[in-house]
C-alpha cells in the first residue's frame, strides 16, 4: 500500500511539474522572463525562464492538498484512513501543520525573491538578506534545525540557518549548466529518501518523493539541450528543500545502532555541490573578484572546455553525485573502519574533480 502511494505521488508530482513547465516555457517570454546570452554564461541563445515556478507550484499544490485532506477530511472522520496498512498518525500531521505552513511561507519568500531577481536582477546582498530571514524563520519557527548532541536552541538555530543559507547558495551556484542543479538535487534527495525510509519517516519520505517528482518533471525540458531554465526562482527553492530534507531526516538512533556514522550522510550526499561552491568561491576571491559575481569557472564549465558535450557534462555530474551518495547509504551498516573508507572514497571522488580542474587551468596557461 505504502509503495503504491509513493509511486502515485512520484508520478503525479512529475506529471504536474512537466505540464506546468510546458506552460511556463510558452508564457515566460510574454512576461519578460528570459535568459539572454552574456559573457559570464555559456548559453548562446535566448532561453525562457520560469521553470522555477513549475517546481514551486507543484510543491505548494501537493502540500496544501495533503494538509487540507488530512485536516478537513481525515481528522473529522469523513475519509477513512488505512491505519492498519499505513503507519501515519493524522494527529501528528495536524500537530506539524504549523511547521508545514512556515516551510511553505519560507519557500514562497525565496520563490518571490528569485522571481524578482530573474526579472530585475537584484543585488547579491539583497538576496542574501532574504535568505538569512528565511533561514532564521525555518530554523526557529519551522523546527528545521539540527539537534544532534546539542541542547541549546539558539546554537542549533544559528547552525541550521548557516547550513540552509549554504545549501541555498550552493544549488544557486550549481544552476550554471543544463540539468545540473535539478538533476543533482534529485539524486541527493533520493539518497536522503533512503535514510528517511530506513528510519520509518513517512512524512519526510513523502516530502522527498514529492520534491523528486517535481524535479524530474522539470528535467524533461531542462536536460541538455534545455528549452527552459529554472532561474533563481527555482534554484533558491531547490536549495532550500534539499536543506530541509537534510535537517528533518533522522540519522542517529542510539537505541537501535549505537553508531553515529550516519550523521555524515547529508554532508556526503551533497559533497559535489558543496565542493563546486567552495572551489568557485575561493577561486574568485583569489582573483580579487566578488564571490557572488557569476563566471564560467565552475566544474561543469571546465568539463565542457575539455571537449565534453552538454549531455556528457550533466551525466558526469550525476555520476559523481551518485558515487558519493551510494557510499553514504551504507553508513547505517558499517563499523568505524567502513565509515572512514566511505569518507575517504568521497574525498577521492572530489580529488578526481580537482584533477580535472587543475588540468584545465594548466591547459589554459600553456595555450
Amino acid at each position: 500500500m505504502l509503495i503504491l502511494m509513493a509511486a502515485a505521488l512520484l508520478v503525479g508530482s512529475a506529471a504536474l511539474s512537466a505540464a506546468m513547465t510546458a506552460v511556463a516555457r510558452k508564457a515566460a517570454p510574454r512576461w519578460g522572463l528570459v535568459a539572454h546570452p552574456r559573457a559570464d554564461r555559456y548559453h548562446r541563445s535566448v532561453i525562457p525562464l520560469g521553470g522555477g515556478a513549475a517546481i514551486f507550484l507543484t510543491l505548494a499544490i501537493f502540500l496544501i492538498a495533503a494538509a487540507a485532506t488530512i485536516r478537513f477530511l481525515i481528522a473529522p472522520g469523513y475519509l477513512a484512513w488505512p491505519a492498519d496498512r499505513v503507519n501515519i498518525n493524522p494527529a501528528d500531521f495536524l500537530h506539524r501543520s504549523g511547521e508545514l505552513l512556515v516551510i511553505l511561507l519560507c519557500a514562497t519568500i525565496l520563490f518571490l525573491v528569485g522571481l524578482w531577481d530573474d526579472k530585475r536582477a537584484l543585488g547579491p546582498f539583497v538576496k542574501l538578506a532574504f535568505q538569512f530571514l528565511v533561514a532564521i524563520l525555518a530554523a526557529s519557527l519551522g523546527d528545521v534545525r539540527v539537534e544532534f548532541f546539542i541542547q541549546n536552541t539558539v546554537v542549533t538555530t544559528v547552525l541550521s540557518a548557516f547550513w540552509i543559507i549554504l545549501l541555498v547558495n550552493a544549488f544557486n551556484f550549481l544552476d550554471n549548466m543544463d540539468g545540473a542543479s535539478a538533476g543533482i538535487a534529485a539524486i541527493a534527495s533520493a539518497v536522503l529518501l533512503t535514510a528517511a525510509a530506513f528510519n520509518g519517516q513517512v512524512f519526510v519520505g513523502g516530502l522527498a518523493i514529492l520534491f523528486i517528482g517535481a524535479l524530474l518533471g522539470f528535467l524533461i525540458f531542462n536536460f541538455p539541450p534545455a528549452s527552459i531554465f529554472m532561474g533563481d526562482a527555482g534554484s533558491l527553492v531547490v536549495g532550500f528543500f534539499v536543506a530541509l530534507l537534510t535537517l528533518r531526516t533522522d540519522y542517529y538512533r542510539q537505541a537501535e545502532s549505537g553508531s553515529w556514522y550516519p550523521v555524515l550522510l547529508p554532508l556526503i550526499a551533497v559533497a559535489v555541490p558543496l565542493y563546486d561552491f567552495a572551489s568557485v568561491t575561493l577561486l574568485r576571491i583569489s582573483q580579487g573578484k566578488s564571490p557572488f559575481v557569476g563566471d564560467t569557472q565552475h566544474f561543469s564549465h571546465r568539463l565542457r572546455r575539455r571537449g565534453l558535450t552538454d549531455r556528457q557534462t550533466a551525466l558526469t555530474l550525476y555520476v559523481a553525485t551518485l558515487c558519493t551518495g551510494l557510499g553514504a547509504t551504507f553508513l547505517y551498516q558499517v563499523n568505524l573502519v567502513g565509515a572512514i573508507l566511505i569518507v575517504v572514497q568521497t574525498c577521492l571522488i572530489l580529488a578526481i574533480i580537482g584533477v580535472f580542474e587543475t588540468a584545465v587551468r594548466n591547459d589554459q596557461k600553456s595555450s
